[in-house]
């Protein structure tokens, strides 16, 4: 092979590399990639509350729904992004539908196809308590990404979502979460009613000057927190998991706190935005305050999800 032919392969190789990263970084834009980091963090502290009734499983299960829930997360994303591709195009031309880089009907499939597996993977992993609420995950999801956005109960749903998530890692044992107490069922509803809050926010990203949506988004923080703290306290902790439970609470405070503060002396899209990122990915934090009340490596399990979350924040879009 001589010099220019050589050259011409290099070059050619170079060429498909960089088509390989320009694609891959697209669907990663897509799934929304450092929220995917979000989803395992339910799911673990799902187990814990099925962990402090004594309850068996094998970490196996947990790491299985763990991965059928960021499946569930990806799906939705993708799914959003293609019923909202026609809004898109006006407001957010440069995400990855109305940029030209996927087609619409190729959203759609990748979005149906990675609920379908999500539910197929809780079925594997843990049988048909976790199919079925992996299924329940999947058609909150479709509700709101296709009918209900934008309504109080499009934000209901899309906090359903989430509180599912929740009850998906309880299925680690079974029907375990239908025999929990009371104060057990109480996370999936906190983690809901923040998660709605947060979306009614968001539903408000691009208006402008809705400072009442923000005030929504905080009094849904507060609630949240001060849930895990009566949680914590309602559990007898040791002293080590009362000091990184509360650890947890004053990070996620500090972690939403700012960037609410932000968004509510000035309620533009510039500061509302970064918002709703630093509440979505502060629900890491929450999980793994509320989950600490079942022991410190529970905590720190949910907690360092925000660590790749945080990473990928800083190369791809949370909202």
């Amino acid at each position: 092979m001589d010099a220019d032919a050589e050259a011409n392969a290099i070059d050619g190789e170079s060429e498909t590399e960089r088509s390989l990263r320009a694609t891959l970084g697209t669907f990663a834009e897509l799934v929304r990639v450092p929220n995917l980091f979000t989803a395992p963090p339910d799911v673990i502290l799902g187990a814990s509350l099925v962990a402090v009734t004594g309850d068996g499983f094998s970490p196996a299960a947990v790491a299985g729904l763990a991965i059928g829930s960021v499946c569930l997360y990806a799906g939705g994303t993708t799914l959003n992004d293609a019923f909202d591709a026609p809004i898109d195009a006006r407001d957010r031309p440069e995400r990855p539908i109305p940029s030209g880089r996927v087609s619409r009907r190729a959203a759609f499939g990748l979005g149906f196809a990675l609920l379908f597996v999500a539910v197929g993977i809780a079925f594997v992993v843990a049988g048909s308590p976790a199919a079925v609420a992996a299924g329940l995950i999947a058609v909150a999801i479709v509700a709101y990404d296709g009918f209900l956005k934008g309504s109080a109960a499009g934000f209901l749903a899309m906090g359903a979502t989430r509180g599912l998530n929740v009850v998906l890692g309880t299925t680690v044992a079974g029907s375990a979460v239908l025999e929990s107490p009371l104060r057990l069922l109480v996370v999936p509803s906190v983690v809901t009613g923040y998660i709605a809050a947060v979306t009614f926010m968001a539903a408000r990203e691009t208006e402008g000057g809705n400072r009442g949506a923000v005030a929504v988004a905080a009094a849904g923080a507060i609630a949240a927190v001060l849930a895990a703290g009566w949680f914590l306290v309602s559990g007898s902790p040791t002293a080590l998991e009362a000091i990184i439970g509360i650890a947890f609470a004053v990070a996620f405070c500090w972690w939403v706190g700012r960037p609410l503060r932000a968004a509510s002396a000035d309620p533009v899209p510039s500061t509302v935005g970064p918002a709703v990122g630093a509440c979505v990915l502060g629900l890491v934090l929450l999980d793994a305050a509320f989950a600490t009340a079942a022991g410190v490596r529970w905590g720190l399990a949910a907690g360092i999800f925000l660590v790749p979350a945080v990473g990928l924040s800083r190369v791809f879009d949370v909202t």
